[in-house]
């Protein structure tokens, strides 16, 4: 196999070895699992958003030419092989003998089909054309080769297809979103088959017994939404649910300490940050007695002092309670991409203030900030302690929180002046947060694809432009960390921490964490 980059790896888990806790709860001998994750997928289509609960849920029911190991790494999925025949072809070697869940044969002809799919699924807010535009053209070798066709050199092929998920080319033209919630176009090659999906309550799953690689632990998954954190955290406690996701950062050392209980912990490949609108009108923008002004954001001196005027490290420690690494760029530590010598923003309120003067702005500016209050960890909390360090500085704010799918269709329609968001990084390197997260939007490429303030930097897109198209892995990734630089210097965003990743488990059962912060019911396991 080609084409992996050197350091796909992140962390080590926190917590590699898991305690026993005090007694069993509805986990009864590998029969069925009652878990609870704190983020709602939007849908059972794994084509319609680029959304970790979205990912995860895909997981279970769908597969992918390239798998993931628990640490970002590339490993063999439906494809068993991959090679580069010459600069702009790649070709996959399929298994042979898997079967759909309606018992229909997996072939080259569903990878064509799935490719072709994926940009026209309508109403996207995150399409994934991210990682299937670099594709000009699919040949069909036999049923189980297939050579995809680049327009230039594309090492990075593989990598994006590890997040592609294949559905059977029998669901026709256009597959409607909606048969996949109802559950008549669910039909993947994956560990588990879809009973039922209840939009914001729960999915029930059962195992597929046919499945080609190793067989679930549990016959049936009971797969809740909790969102809120205290009542997550309270349905562990009772023994309504064996494990949970997105542990309340208040709760981990009390969790930590308690019988009957254990810990799974690793640092994420999930990035949090803010965006702020390129556009000269914004409509969430006044000045600072209420007036109608042009967006003071389009000045780099003003976002460069909203970044400064935020204090990372308290964020961290007193909101987060330590599950946080301040930042200032997508990738965490130690990981392919990373910038060793771009530290994050110093917090400098006293700047700041002189920086909006500079900018015109004495005194400052008033503005809404967006975020979500069922999406990351502590993500109102943290929107609430900005808005506070901003109004200190002048910056008069607003902040508004609401359920994630409401600030994503308010993102994607320009109905925001400022956005809390996330991206996980969960194929181990930065391109394609580079790509679909700063890159100039243009949706021909599958770039931009939520890209939705308008930035744009012609020096930046030629950069990372030319780190797609290099092979040699020392020289991508420096490129990578240039373009990296370039944004960071424009302040395109603000990033502000790497998220950690914390999940609970009662007695019976034990649990492989994920940098990519996705909750499976393959990775929990009978203790």
């Amino acid at each position: 196999m080609t084409g992996f980059p050197r350091r796909l790896i992140l962390g080590a888990a926190l917590a590699p070895a898991l305690l026993p806790a005090a007694r069993p709860a509805r986990a009864q001998a590998g029969r069925l699992l009652d878990l609870a994750v704190g983020a709602p997928p939007s849908s059972v289509d794994p084509h319609f958003y680029t959304l970790t609960p979205n990912n995860a849920l895909a997981a279970h029911l769908f597969d992918y030419l390239v798998h993931r190991d628990a640490q970002g790494r590339l490993v063999p999925g439906l494809a068993t092989s991959w090679r580069l025949v010459d600069d702009t072809t790649w070709e996959f070697q399929l298994r042979e003998g898997i079967r759909f869940h309606n018992n229909e044969p997996f072939t080259a002809r569903d990878v064509a089909y799935t490719i072709e799919r994926v940009p026209t699924v309508v109403n996207s807010p995150g399409s994934f054309a991210v990682y299937t535009k670099a594709i000009q053209r699919v040949e069909i070798v036999n049923p189980h080769c297939l050579r995809f066709q680049t327009a230039g050199v594309y090492p990075l092929l593989p990598a994006d297809l590890s997040q592609v998920a294949i559905i059977w080319h029998g669901l026709g033209a256009n597959p409607a979103t909606g048969d996949f919630n109802n559950g008549k176009n669910a039909i993947g090659t994956g560990p588990y088959r879809l009973v039922s999906f209840r939009s914001g309550d729960r999915v029930e799953l059962v195992r597929n017994d046919a499945y080609w690689g190793r067989k679930a632990a549990w016959e049936r998954v009971n797969y809740r939404i909790i969102a809120n954190d205290g009542a997550r955290t309270a349905a562990l406690q009772a023994g309504d649910v064996a494990f949970i996701d997105a542990v309340p950062t208040n709760d981990i050392a009390r969790l930590r300490g308690e019988a009957g209980l254990a810990l799974s912990e690793i640092t994420s490949l999930r990035s949090v940050y803010l965006r702020t609108d390129f556009r000269a009108e914004s409509p969430y923008v006044t000045g600072p007695n209420g007036e109608a002004i042009r967006n003071p954001m389009t000045d780099l001196r003003v976002r460069q002092a909203m970044s400064i005027a935020i204090n990372r490290p308290a964020i961290a420690d007193r909101v987060m309670s330590g599950a946080a690494l301040p930042t200032g760029q997508l990738m965490p530590p130690e990981t392919y991409g990373y910038v060793p010598d771009l530290p994050f923003p110093a917090f400098d309120p006293e700047k700041a203030r002189k920086l909006l003067a500079e900018a015109g702005l004495p005194n400052g500016f008033g503005v809404t900030l967006l975020a979500s209050n069922d999406r990351y960890v502590n993500d109102a909390q943290i929107a609430q302690s900005i808005g506070q360090m901003w109004s200190r500085v002048g910056i008069k704010t607003k902040v508004e929180t609401m359920p994630f799918a409401v600030v994503a269709q308010r993102g994607a329609r320009r109905d925001a002046s400022i956005t809390m968001g996330g991206w996980s990084n969960s194929g181990g390197e930065p391109s394609a947060g580079l790509r679909g997260l700063l890159g100039t939007r243009d949706m021909e490429k599958g770039w931009g694809t939520v890209n939705h303030v308008g930035y744009s930097s012609a020096e930046y897109d030629r950069v990372l432009t030319q780190a797609l198209a290099t092979v040699d892995d020392a020289a991508r990734e420096k490129l990578f960390q240039d373009a990296t630089r370039i944004a960071a210097a424009d302040a395109a965003w603000v990033p502000l921490h790497i998220q950690k990743n914390i999940w609970a488990m009662r007695r019976g059962v034990s649990h492989m964490p994920r940098a990519d912060e996705m909750t499976l019911a393959m990775d929990v396991l009978p203790a």
